[in-house]
């Protein structure tokens, strides 16, 4: 929702930090996650390094309004999810963020959320869709070739993305209200982390397979655990009618 759009920025500046200039980093030069590109392109054409330095709040809510939260359609995603989505853009693109709420909504991977995404995704639990997201966004991550650099900071991350957008869905303006008025406690400060994989070519056109959910595999576990110990009553019950009488069946 539109009204998320101050408290989502406000905890994806928490995680993307202040200045950063590492040259393991494929988006370059970056201020309060606004890469020296995006701030030429949207705020000053022939800006320079101590330009972006110096960014405004007002400058840098323009730059992820425009080029994040509109791209990603934030304003008219239910809430919780809106803030997952976009905290996955501005960390990975919005392209890649678009087509991977797509996979998880099951709807055509075309990158752009339009009325066919938005139905979806206000159909779905909005609880569902965060983890399956987040899930999906951090089996992207484990595969990048920067993970062993970056991978406890983008772990961090997405746990606090998590947290953050189930609360979000759960109590709408209870969150706004922590998000904008109090300090974050130390489990939701992430450390600040280089775009993952933002900096790539262009997102493939390929069908995103997600990962086996974590509840997934959980079931999966108990089933197994349920054949096993019938196999085992089966096996008893077997030779139950010797055991009965004190002679072992062979």
């Amino acid at each position: 929702m539109d009204r998320n759009f101050a408290r989502a920025l406000s905890l994806v500046l928490k995680s993307e930090g202040g200045w950063s200039d590492n040259p393991a980093d494929p988006g370059g030069a970056t201020m309060k996650g606004v890469t020296l590109v995006n701030f030429r392109r949207y705020v000053k054409a022939d800006a320079t390094k101590a330009d972006l330095r110096a960014i405004s709040d007002e400058q840098v809510a323009t730059v992820y309004r425009r080029f994040y939260w509109d791209a990603i359609v934030g304003a008219e995603l239910p809430d919780g999810v809106d803030y997952a989505v976009f905290d996955f853009a501005v960390n990975s693109g919005p392209g890649r963020a678009a087509r991977y709420l797509q996979a998880v909504l099951g709807v055509g991977q075309d990158g752009r959320i339009g009325p066919a995404t938005l139905a979806a995704a206000r159909t779905k639990p909005t609880g569902v869709v965060i983890d399956a997201l987040c899930d999906a966004r951090l089996a992207f991550l484990e595969k990048l070739s920067t993970w062993p650099s970056f991978g406890r900071g983008w772990s961090a991350r997405v746990a606090s993305v998590r947290r953050q957008a189930l609360l979000m869905s759960a109590a709408p303006s209870a969150a706004g209200e922590s998000a904008s008025s109090e300090p974050a406690s130390g489990d939701d400060i992430t450390p600040a982390a280089t775009p993952a994989g933002a900096g790539s070519p262009a997102v493939s056109d390929a069908p995103i397979a997600l990962p086996k959910s974590a509840s997934s595999a959980k079931a999966a576990g108990v089933l197994a655990l349920i054949a096993l110990a019938l196999g085992s009553l089966t096996a008893w019950a077997t030779h139950l009618p010797c055991d009965l009488f004190g002679v072992f069946c062979q």
